[in-house]
């Protein structure tokens, strides 16, 4: 790999501030990665962080060369630079391990607050999207190791484990058996959005998120977001496909890989960023108000291949999280993906009703019209023009998704095994009365 002549040539430290690692990523068709280029991260005196990436010269020469996004790092020789998300560039952000994943890691290494270059090389093989890192210009070859869907009971009982603090790192107390433990989950977990415990896992179809009850949950979550899944696509939206698994009397939710190909050779990986990288923010309080439908909705726009399909599909996700009270529908839970040069918006996933006290307001996690993050009818109408949707067009997507959920989430619940008890605490969550009031009446 060959880089511009402003650019070190080899891989060592620049300094004593400085870490760097090559990014490496599958382009479409390919089950081997190639390296795409190089990313620097500097600390200064001062201890703000700085990120610098450059695409190598050779990769910038390939006939079917891609960007690693769309927004911050399109294929060019300059040398890109940045000083928020602690120096990560979004795309590479968005290739890195969860809330949950980090967990995973700091108890493999033993310590919490590992820098975030360390998250992007100790990640699993299997991270979100077509990335990957790593110390050598040249890319591994993939792995190909993961759990199969005959192992989850052991998964489960490890994500207890882990959840309740009884393992620890590999020099611990609790000896080597506990140590293979942490290391097989590590190995083997993902770094898909969501704070919950997961891992991946197996089968002849492909890879799919496995995504485990917790003991202090108040309902059945994997069953409640099956169906939910199932009520999405009963309205009509696009979303990632699920089913149940029933291991050891409990039941966990396996989520299919909407990036992943399954081919005789190997996996294929589909190029993915986050909603969070859509909109140039970051997933903290700080940056909370920079996350919006309605920017979403007009970046998209200038990304995708077909706009108006994606931004109506938006518009109609954006009601469906309203109607359901889904009021965790960060920028994470939305993402962009391309199986050639193409971006499209992703199948949805994460859905989760919230039965909230207030029968009055309720906010989504992005602001959705006028009225800021307000899930309410007349606030999602009112930036309707922003989705590519005519008014009286977006009035009867609502109208028609409102009814249809009303009517139908009891039996597809049931249908889906959600416990009938289970049903009747989260019925609050449907068509609240707050969502037609008028807003300021």
């Amino acid at each position: 790999m060959d880089w511009p002549a402003d650019w070190p040539a080899d891989s060592t430290v620049i300094s004593d501030r400085d870490r760097a690692c090559f990014v490496y990523i599958a382009l479409p068709g390919r089950t081997r990665a190639v390296t795409a280029g190089r990313f620097v991260l500097t600390t200064d005196r001062r201890g703000t962080p700085l990120g610098r990436f450059v695409y190598g010269n050779s990769y910038l020469r390939r006939p079917d060369a891609l960007s690693l996004d769309p927004f911050e790092l399109k294929l060019s020789s300059r040398t890109y630079g940045t000083t928020r998300l602690n120096g990560v560039f979004g795309a590479l952000r968005d290739a890195a391990p969860d809330y949950w994943g980090r967990r995973v890691i700091e108890k493999h290494a033993g310590k919490p607050l590992l820098g975030e270059l360390d998250y992007l090389l100790e990640a699993p093989d299997d991270r979100a999207g077509a990335l990957g890192f790593g110390p050598g210009k040249t890319p591994p070859a993939p792995k190909r190791k993961f759990n199969k869907t005959l192992a989850l009971e052991k998964l489960q009982s490890l994500a207890d484990a882990l959840i309740a603090g009884d393992l620890v790192a590999e020099d611990g107390a609790a000896g080597d058996t506990a140590a293979a433990q942490v290391q097989d989950l590590l190995l083997l977990g993902t770094s898909m959005g969501g704070a919950r415990p997961k891992a991946v896992v197996e089968d002849d179809d492909g890879l799919w998120i496995a995504k485990f009850n917790r003991r202090d949950d108040r309902w059945n979550h994997a069953r409640v977001e099956h169906a939910m899944l199932a009520l999405a696509r009963d309205c009509g939206l696009r979303t990632a496909f699920s089913r149940i698994e029933t291991v050891a009397g409990r039941d966990m939710l396996l989520v299919k890989r909407f990036d992943r190909e399954k081919t005789e050779k190997g996996y294929l990986r589909a190029r993915m960023i986050s909603g969070l990288t859509i909109l140039r923010a970051n997933d903290t309080a700080a940056d909370r108000d920079r996350w919006s439908y309605v920017v979403m909705a007009e970046e998209l726009r200038r990304a995708t291949a077909d706009p108006a399909r994606d931004a109506r599909e938006l518009f109609a996700r954006m009601c469906f999280n309203a109607l359901i009270s889904n009021i965790d529908d960060h920028p994470r839970n939305h993402a962009l993906i391309a199986w050639d040069r193409d971006w499209q918006l992703s199948p949805a996933y994460d859905l989760m009703p919230a039965p909230v006290v207030s029968l009055e307001r309720r906010d989504l996690a992005m602001e959705c019209g006028d009225y800021g993050r307000y899930a309410n009818a007349a606030n999602i109408l009112s930036q309707a023009g922003r989705f590519l949707v005519r008014q009286d067009e977006a009035r009867a997507i609502l109208d028609s998704m409102a009814e249809r959920i009303e009517q139908r989430w009891y039996d597809v619940a049931r249908r889906c095994g959600v416990p009938e008890t289970d049903a009747e605490t989260i019925r609050p969550a449907f068509v609240y009365p707050g969502f037609a009031l008028t807003p300021g009446g």
